[in-house]
């Protein structure tokens, strides 16, 4: 290493360490906290995030370049590679730019702050008063956190999606704490973990489906009409339970015809699932609204039950949160631990990985194939019927963003659309990146015209850096 990269990335880590401890200290005492713990905290923040630049970088110890090169030329003359190694050795010794070397190296990086300088631009020009020290102080933070994602994708190996995904959402937490007002307010907190399970529950089957290399985009049009039908059957008088369990049978009926047809012709899977989607949007319409002058919308009672389990009022043994989280944190549990630990899902990875090496070990690829899209219908018309419970009343665009956002959850958090990587572990990173983004996007203004631009951009890089990973089947 050149003495001045040494020198450069020592004083870096120790400029930034510092830059944050006194920022957390003013913020301790415009709040009033008393000096002694602003002190106590301030030392600490400075050292852990020194301690943190220390094992990040690795790059602590520094040992002259002539020293290097004593030892290999000492091999230089036995080898060839040796010789190449020296005469690099060589060149670094000439004095070649350190500085002009880092910024080759790091051009994406130094292109997405600029990019970032520019949307906070855009965004302050756009929104009344937004230029303030503390939506300043956000965006730095956040150019901080990117440079360490940055820095994360070229040096961590396994779980590298994992890993950015939780930078991202700590980071969105942190900027969201400081821009918007309430924002770790339990009333928000809950409102977010609730749509979160919306999402993540709708996200099962599109997750599954990716990881064998497809797609699935009859998803929100599956919502949409569980949540009418459901609404529809209850105004016919018949039991509730056989209501919902007629649904969810209906979705999953659904999610196979998806997976016969799409099997046959997987060249052309995204378009067919496309098309039985709005099939089956526009025959529960004419279905559910014969008779009636509300075209796309059902209205009526909604059992208690229902909307317990779904509102953002409704408990669960006394404990006022709603009992849809709870299923999602066991669903989430139980999928992520079962795709990793089980036959079923050992296969399913080997089958999205490569399909000529699963038929050699007798992996049916029809079997899995229209099993996922059968769970995936399943749990699009469990989302759909969980809406209705938190709306109170039947409407055929509720499922319209999940078509947008399950894909979006299942790129951010890194699964890969090829299939044979990822898990649904990374898709609850993905869906909880998305659901405090847009919970900061509406808490500083935003239209929602303006949070699709925003989610695009997220997406973007996101997806560069995980198509820079060598996909499965070029490893093997």
């Amino acid at each position: 290493m050149h003495r001045s990269a040494f020198i450069l990335l020592k004083w870096l880590g120790f400029f930034l360490a510092a830059v944050v401890a006194a920022v957390s200290a003013i913020m301790g005492s415009v709040e009033d906290v008393p000096t002694q713990h602003v002190m106590l905290y301030s030392i600490a923040i400075f050292a852990v995030i020194l301690w943190g630049w220390h094992h990040i970088t690795v790059r602590w110890t520094w040992q002259p370049t002539s020293n290097i090169k004593t030892e290999v030329d000492s091999v230089a003359g036995e080898s060839p590679l040796g010789a190449v190694i020296s005469s690099d050795l060589a060149s670094q010794e000439s004095g070649d730019s350190y500085i002009g070397s880092l910024i080759n190296d790091n051009k994406t990086l130094l292109i997405a702050v600029v990019l970032m300088i520019v949307l906070f631009m855009a965004i302050a020009f756009a929104v009344d008063g937004f230029l303030q020290w503390r939506n300043i102080l956000a965006v730095v933070i956040l150019l901080l956190l990117l440079a360490m994602t940055v820095l994360i994708n070229k040096n961590v190996k396994n779980n590298k999606s994992g890993l950015m995904g939780t930078t991202v959402l700590i980071g969105l937490f942190i900027i969201g704490t400081l821009v918007v007002e309430g924002f770790l307010s339990t009333l928000n907190l809950k409102s977010m973990l609730l749509f979160a399970a919306f999402l993540g529950l709708a996200c099962i089957g599109q997750t599954l489906v990716a990881l064998l290399g497809g797609l699935d985009l009859s998803i929100p049009f599956v919502i949409g009409s569980s949540n009418i039908g459901l609404m529809y059957l209850f105004n016919l008088g018949l039991p509730p339970w056989i209501c919902v369990i007629t649904i969810l049978l209906a979705g999953s009926a659904i999610g196979f015809i998806n997976g016969v047809l799409s099997f046959r012709l997987q060249g052309q899977a995204l378009i067919l699932t496309l098309g039985v989607g709005f099939a089956v949007s526009g025959g529960t319409q004419i279905l559910t609204t014969i008779g009636s002058s509300f075209g796309g919308n059902v209205f009526g009672v909604v059992p208690q039950w229902l909307s317990n389990i779904a509102a953002t009022n409704g408990s669960i043994a006394g404990i006022q949160i709603p009992p849809v989280i709870l299923i999602w944190i066991l669903l989430a549990i139980g999928l992520t631990l079962g795709l990793r630990h089980t036959t079923w899902g050992r296969s399913l990875y080997a089958l999205g990985g490569g399909r000529t090496a699963s038929a050699r070990l007798s992996i049916s690829e029809r079997a899995y194939w229209i099993g996922v899209y059968t769970i995936s219908g399943l749990f699009s018309a469990l989302t759909g019927s969980l809406l209705l419970g938190w709306s109170g009343g039947g409407f055929i665009g509720v499922g319209d963003q999940y078509l947008f956002m399950t894909l979006a959850a299942v790129v951010v958090g890194g699964t890969s659309l090829l299939g044979g990587w990822g898990g649904y572990g990374f898709t609850v990173i993905g869906v909880l990146v998305l659901q405090v983004l847009t919970s900061f996007l509406v808490g500083i203004g935003l239209s929602y015209e303006g949070q699709q631009f925003v989610f695009g951009l997220l997406i973007l890089p996101m997806v560069a850096l995980y198509a820079r990973s060598p996909h499965i089947r070029t490893q093997i």
